[in-house]
């Protein structure tokens, strides 16, 4: 009974079109109400959810993208990228998945990069004579790659929530992010083979090539300082997420000179509505779990979970199906909310690592955020052609979603690729 109240309710509201804080909310704070689990637990738990150090890099990551992208500095490394693949076929949109894997280690945000990048690529892109249905489904793929790259909010909120170190993390997304991407180019490549879209008329000469990269040194310097200062034991995540913000903030003022004070007016508006939101959804998924938790409902799910396999890679398999499918409807944050309670006592009896399953965990979210019928990637570069998610664009992102979860399985069954570098690097000793 428990059970159906806590997720009955919840299920109802995101059915009816509530926003996903509310929902999480309202079914926590209704069973809170309903078995007298005392009032006082609301308040205390809004309060405990979000008043933790390791989330305060969330907005600075958040303030740290917005202010890039105002100071222009994706132009600068988009140019730069074109210029080294445009010619080929489908060159633009290859430009612009490269340029999606960089834009991960600036923004942290898949429906962000889908809005900057979007902006960048898909008019060209049109203009070059490519269909605008597969412009947007490229830049919203190459967009998932943002939760997967670091700086990640997903990671973020996953080591958080399981102890695992988000520094290590990090590390261990780097090569899988751009095994994805890889998997991703190939399948645009084909598709552009196949509907002959083709590169820019003319390639770079080895003079503007150098001239782009120097262009770009800005630029590409970002993910180096605000990954390097984790790394070299300078800054912990949160603390780069802050050092990101400077460094954006003086390029944007002392080197490009595109940020005047309106510039940062809007840009802190922004980033305070958009931490907002992250932050209510956090709190809300917190009192939405310790009220499961409380009413036995997440160990009730977890043995069940557990009951299902002994096979750690199907276990593994059967997660990832379940993400992929939550992803099409909600977003990362409230899936890690929801779902790791209860699975993480099954990794655990399983021998299966928690920074591996991390790593799987939200390249699932990422497949899920480009796929129909609610893709919030698609959702933002559709709206930036004036379209919805139509028969249009699912024939052309379908494609990539496939290469996508062909990637995922082969990360699956090689759980060292996501290992390797945190372990090399000694930010981290496996548990199994």
């Amino acid at each position: 009974m428990e059970a159906l109240l806590v997720f009955g309710v919840f299920i109802v509201l995101i059915i009816i079109g509530t926003p996903i804080g509310l929902s999480l909310g309202a079914a926590g704070i209704g069973a809170i109400l309903q078995y007298d689990l005392g009032f006082a637990m609301i308040s205390r738990n809004f309060e405990a959810n979000i008043a933790k150090f390791p989330l305060i890099a969330i907005p600075f990551f958040i303030l740290a993208g917005v202010l890039m992208e105002k100071a222009r500095i994706v132009d600068g490394i988009s140019k730069f990228v074109i210029l080294l693949v445009g010619k080929r076929t489908g060159g633009l949109a290859i430009a612009g998945v490269i340029t999606c894997i960089f834009w991960g280690a600036v923004s942290g945000s898949g429906p962000a990069t889908a809005a900057a990048l979007g902006l960048v690529f898909i008019v060209p892109m049109i203009k070059q004579g490519y269909n605008k249905y597969f412009a947007a489904s490229t830049i919203a793929a190459g967009a998932g790659l943002s939760i997967i790259i670091p700086p990640s909010i997903a990671f973020i909120v996953y080591g958080n929530l399981t102890s695992v170190s988000v520094g290590a993390l990090f590390l261990g997304g780097i090569i899988p992010g751009i095994i994805v991407g890889l998997f991703l180019i190939v399948v645009v490549f084909l598709q552009s083979k196949k509907h002959n879209f083709r590169g820019t008329t003319e390639a770079g000469t080895p003079k503007e090539i150098l001239k782009a990269f120097f262009d770009s040194i800005w630029a590409l310097m970002a993910p180096v300082i605000i990954l390097g200062s984790i790394y070299a034991g300078i800054a912990t995540p949160t603390e780069s997420a802050i050092i990101g913000v400077f460094y954006a903030l003086g390029v944007g003022l002392f080197v490009y000179k595109t940020i005047t004070f309106d510039i940062i007016i809007q840009t802190l508006t922004d980033t305070a509505v958009g931490s907002a939101v992250v932050m209510f959804v956090v709190a809300m998924a917190g009192i939405f779990s310790w009220a499961a938790a409380t009413l036995g409902v997440i160990d009730a799910a977890a043995n069940l979970v557990s009951s299902l396999t002994s096979n750690a890679v199907v276990f593994v398999m059967l997660t990832s199906v379940v993400m992929l499918i939550a992803g099409m409807f909600l977003d990362a944050i409230s899936i890690t909310y929801v779902f790791m309670p209860i699975i993480l006592p099954a990794l655990l009896a399983l021998g299966i690592d928690p920074l591996y399953f991390g790593v799987i965990f939200t390249i699932s979210l990422a497949v899920g955020q480009i796929t129909p019928p609610v893709a919030v990637n698609l959702y933002v570069t559709a709206n930036l052609i004036k379209s919805n998610i139509n028969n249009e664009m699912v024939k052309f992102v379908m494609p990539m979603v496939l290469a996508a979860i062909i990637a995922l399985l082969f990360l699956i069954f090689f759980p060292q690729i996501s290992l390797w570098l945190p372990v090399a690097a000694g930010l981290y000793k496996p548990l199994f």
